[in-house]
């Protein structure tokens, strides 16, 4: 496989176009003149190990040049099929690739997906992020050696819309009905129209579900009796799959499994037996055919979202984005953590101190930032108020180091972290200040709930109490301004399906983000 070398040094033509680019599409200069140090020889030797060379079939293109192919197209949000053309067309693209007048396009479109598929399987796509780091390092404008070894670290996560259609139960149904239909049709080579009738469901012929079963859908009977007729040709086409031997087809067995799929989640059995949608929605529903990995999010009580949530970590002195994670929007924030550990582990990150969200307080990632003695800047969990003109948790005495509670009047009792703690009804029944603490019946002592990570939580109500500490908190903006910058980049819709190539657009947009601060610095020196 031959290996990427382009020449370092400008051509005069190079140079005519560099000095071009110094208000707008900045980064096509920089990618110019640090392409070489970006590929180097071994990341290209990481890159080039995706492949066999078996010697045989035509000459592979570069990795390391498909691999700036993909970083051109997250930087100017381009499609495979018009990135093959911009390496005809677009000077600054040729400039970049070094094919500066060629008239004939660089690769196929299909390379670009293939390329993809193996830079993710190999896990490069995190190499690529960790390359800019490194790169970063080698600049003299951050004056790494004058920064802190242990890093201010900053994690948060942005809402990103889903790629898949969002469908309710009966178009989730008719929509994977109609695939599997399709996809028979084209594997027995017969038209649509003719597999319908023969699976005995005729509205998979149809573009339309609700359109195929035609009732009025604001009456409630109608649209229960549609239900079961809909279920009726399911289970239709079910037995002729499994007559023609094709239910376990490797296409078509992902849309026979979503059929059964929303059929558990969203319908059930009345007491006669007839079948209806459940009220209320499944814990982990699914809401589209096309990308089953997507799930109903929510930004607030109010506001919902279906997709995904993106999170980053952003050492706050360089702005660099050092991890990236996915996960499905009804997921909490603590779940991305391992993803994110393991992408900072990779770079042997030491962290001074972690600045998160209340979301991820909960995490493996706090809590083995606290075990290894770096400070977790957090903004605490609101104590819960109780009953107006009763004794508040403050108002008991904490000791963290005996794990002891002490009441108003003097009682105390011991405890471990999490634990509802019941003081003593024969103690509580007589004091004085009962009716000051509690309203429980006689027989019944005062509960005061304490938290896993109560210490903490002590720690983070002192942190937020004086204005030092409220300072400190408003240092996780840093994270913010970056996810920003990756909206502005990718917008609020994903353009892949699939938690795994979400993360690897994201790690991508978030190279793109690095070179970025990189080029900026230079640029200010």
């Amino acid at each position: 496989m031959k290996r990427w070398k382009p020449p370092v040094e400008t051509t005069r033509k190079e140079q005519l176009l560099l000095k071009r680019l110094t208000r707008t599409k900045k980064l096509f200069a920089f990618l110019r003149l640090h392409r070489h140090e970006l590929f180097n020889d071994e990341f290209q030797a990481e890159l080039e190990g995706m492949y066999r060379d078996t010697g045989a079939g035509c000459e592979a293109l570069s990795p390391a040049l498909l691999c700036m192919v993909s970083l051109l197209q997250a930087y100017t949000s381009t499609s495979d099929a018009e990135a093959v053309e911009l390496t005809v067309v677009d000077a600054r693209w040729q400039m970049v690739l070094d094919c500066l007048g060629a008239d004939s396009p660089l690769m196929s479109q299909g390379s670009l997906p293939a390329f993809r598929t193996r830079l993710m399987q190999a896990g490069l796509d995190r190499r690529l992020l960790e390359r800019t780091v490194e790169l970063a390092k080698q600049t003299k404008e951050f004056d790494w050696k004058k920064l802190p070894k242990e890093l201010r670290v900053a994690v948060d996560s942005r809402p990103f819309e889903g790629a898949g259609r969002v469908e309710d139960t009966i178009n989730l149904l008719g929509h994977a009905a109609r695939k599997i239909v399709a996809l028979v049709a084209m594997l027995s080579k017969l038209p649509i129209e003719t597999v319908a009738k023969q699976a005995g469901i005729p509205l998979a012929a149809s573009s339309s579900t609700k359109t195929a079963l035609d009732c009025d859908w604001s009456d409630s009977a109608q649209r229960a009796d549609a239900l079961v007729s809909l279920v009726v040709q399911l289970d239709s086409l079910h037995g002729y799959l499994d007559r023609m031997h094709l239910a376990a087809e490797v296409s078509i067995a992902p849309y026979v499994e979503a059929i059964e799929q929303v059929l558990a989640q969203d319908t059930e059995q009345d007491d006669q037996g007839s079948i209806r949608i459940i009220r209320g929605v499944a814990e982990d529903r699914r809401v589209s055919i096309e990308d089953p990995e997507m799930r109903h999010g929510r930004k607030s009580k109010s506001k919902r979202f279906n997709g995904y949530k993106q999170h980053i970590a952003t050492d706050l002195d360089t702005t660099l984005i050092l991890a990236c994670a996915v996960t499905p929007a009804n997921r909490p924030e603590e779940e991305a953590t391992p993803d994110l550990q393991a992408d900072l582990q990779a770079q042997s990150t030491k962290l001074a101190r972690l600045y998160v969200d209340r979301g991820y307080i909960n995490s493996s990632l706090v809590d083995d930032a606290g075990d290894s003695g770096a400070e977790i800047i957090c903004k605490p969990w609101r104590i819960q108020v109780g009953k107006p003109n009763l004794f508040k948790k403050t108002d008991f005495k904490l000791d963290m180091r005996s794990h002891t509670i002490t009441c108003p009047a003097g009682q105390t009792e011991s405890f471990e972290p999490g634990d509802v703690v019941e003081f003593d009804p024969d103690v509580c029944g007589p004091c004085p200040l009962r009716a000051n603490c509690t309203h429980s019946a006689n027989g019944k002592g005062r509960t005061v709930s304490i938290a896993r990570d109560e210490q903490l939580q002590k720690k983070l109500r002192v942190l937020q109490s004086t204005g030092a500490g409220r300072s400190e908190l408003r240092q996780r903006v840093g994270v913010e301004h970056r996810l920003a910058h990756i909206s502005a980049r990718q917008g609020r819709r994903a353009r892949y399906i699939g938690v795994r190539k979400n993360v690897f657009d994201l790690r991508r947009a978030a190279a793109i983000q690095n070179l970025e601060t990189i080029q900026r610095r230079k640029a200010a020196a």
